[in-house]
């Protein structure tokens, strides 16, 4: 498990869990989660689409998540933001569809894209990846207090000089870059629970900021690295194992919400009744 040809795979996946942990934040904390399931969708035509023409993947990926991205941010500021990103689920995806049927590539290139290839990546393109990784952590910082601000109250955002629209396409603008670095590992449908359950799970547990981006971090990286090396236990997909570590870190969270919530009523009975036993004593 821990072999020199498991250390790209080992990598790779922490980049992007980082990565899909810090921009996953913002997707929860704007309620963007449908926007974050339709740009990898686009990314997967993107690819599809690059690998019938023979140009780069990594190319097809990047410019069709950007496009959908704006497209969605440009054409939802005139028209309700759900409807258009529906659209845009349904029509990438049949266009991914379209160029699959046109393209001569096998069943598990296919499958790639759709579950990702962590343990397919190459020394090469850990570089790359990184590099992505860098830029899109590079934006969420430079973007943090305005996006913050904007995502928490856009009224008092506004109120403060801060143009609610351009904040809100660069941060459609980062999930594009966070997808680009994201889908050639984890796949595009598998992005979207790695960029939610993870952010979810921590948003429930802190309602700081910085501590629920860093706890999400933990998550995200707890999540895949136990997804690789629970794969390389049993055989199973690693896509199976990242999806259900993902979804069960919010279950946990939230159970662990509601037994605290329980809790605190009989807490409060039983501080209410050991100051009144005090007060009795004392007369």
């Amino acid at each position: 498990m821990f072999a020199s040809y498991m250390l790209n795979a080992w990598v790779v996946a922490g980049i992007v869990a980082v990565v899909a942990a810090v921009v996953g934040f913002f997707v929860v904390l704007r309620g963007s989660t449908f926007v974050a399931h339709a740009v990898p969708q686009s990314a997967f035509a993107g690819a599809a689409g690059a690998g019938l023409l023979g140009a780069s993947t990594l190319l097809g990926l990047g410019v069709f998540s950007l496009v959908a991205a704006l497209g969605i941010g440009l054409l939802g500021r005139r028209g309700r933001h759900d409807v258009v990103t529906a659209l845009a689920v349904a029509m990438l995806l049949g266009t991914g569809s379209l160029f699959l049927s046109w393209s001569t590539e096998y069943a598990p290139e296919i499958y790639a894209l759709l579950f990702g290839e962590v343990l397919g990546v190459s020394s090469n393109e850990i570089g790359v990846t990184a590099l992505l990784g860098a830029l899109c952590l590079l934006a969420v910082a430079v973007l943090y207090r305005p996006l913050l601000l904007a995502s928490v109250t856009p009224e008092v955002a506004a109120a403060r000089g801060v143009r609610v629209h351009r904040m809100e396409m660069a941060f459609l603008v980062v999930v594009a870059l966070a997808t680009t670095t994201a889908v050639p590992v984890v796949g595009a449908l598998l992005m979207f629970s790695l960029m939610v359950g993870p952010s979810a799970a921590a948003r429930r547990l802190t309602p700081h900021p910085l501590r629920a981006m860093a706890l999400a971090v933990l998550i995200a990286l707890a999540c895949v690295w136990g997804a690789i090396a629970a794969s390389y236990q049993t055989d199973w997909p690693i896509g199976f194992y990242v999806t259900a570590f993902a979804s069960g870190s919010y279950l946990l969270a939230q159970l662990w919400c509601w037994a605290r919530q329980l809790l605190s009523p009989a807490r409060t009975l039983a501080t209410a009744a050991g100051g009144g036993s005090r007060v009795n004593r004392g007369r």
